[in-house]
């Protein structure tokens, strides 16, 4: 399984978007901030993720989170 999960920054509010086959290390590696794109931002919050079958899909899910549209449904979702 892979995952496309959405974190929100508790300093900045801001939304970050990825995808993992490992959910729980790769958001406390964000959290420790082992994360060049987020090291500046934490501590950060799991407000949202899908379960995907395979790495392509989880790689198109998170493309579409970051468009208008799939930024429109994070916003009603979460």
């Amino acid at each position: 399984m892979y995952y496309t999960y959405v974190i929100k920054s508790e300093r900045d509010k801001n939304l970050y978007v990825g995808f993992t086959k490992d959910l729980k290390k790769r958001f406390e590696e964000h959290n420790s901030g082992l994360v060049d794109a987020t090291k500046d931002r934490t501590p950060f919050l799991l407000v949202y993720y899908e379960a995907c079958r395979d790495r392509k899909k989880a790689i198109r899910r998170e493309k579409y989170f970051k468009t208008g549209f799939g930024r429109r449904f994070l916003k009603n979702r979460i």
